[in-house]
């Protein structure tokens, strides 16, 4: 076994992913259905990237919010970027930060998820 290995979610990368709000949503109320989605884009990109600390960016919550409280997109594409924290009292070395890709196709639907690379 390697010694120099790093953990998994330890380098800086950025992916675009397709997340499917709609199996996410329907159970919940009208009125609580966008707040649910900033929080499942939050946690999705939890757990794909590996950082507790996710920034969701203005242009991606005005995409979620576009149509209004009850009416959320089925599907939406987000890039999540893993970049390094600069500040010297941060808890995480590293964080995440999920912003809105517009796509073609408004149902975004059979599109793989992409690694950016920079």
């Amino acid at each position: 076994m390697a010694k120099d290995r790093k953990p998994r979610g330890s380098e800086v990368v950025t992916r675009d992913y397709t997340i499917h709000l709609h199996k996410k949503l329907y159970k919940y109320g009208f009125k609580r259905k966008a707040p649910r989605a900033i929080k499942v884009i939050r946690d999705f990109a939890r757990r794909t990237m590996g950082t507790s600390d996710v920034r969701v960016d203005p242009k991606l919550n005005k995409e979620v919010w576009r149509t209004g409280v009850r009416n959320v997109p089925y599907r939406i594409r987000v890039r999540l970027a893993r970049k390094r924290n600069d500040d010297e009292d941060a808890k995480e070395p590293l964080y995440t930060l999920a912003s809105f890709v517009p796509v073609s196709n408004p149902r975004c639907k059979g599109l793989q998820t992409t690694t950016i690379e920079e």
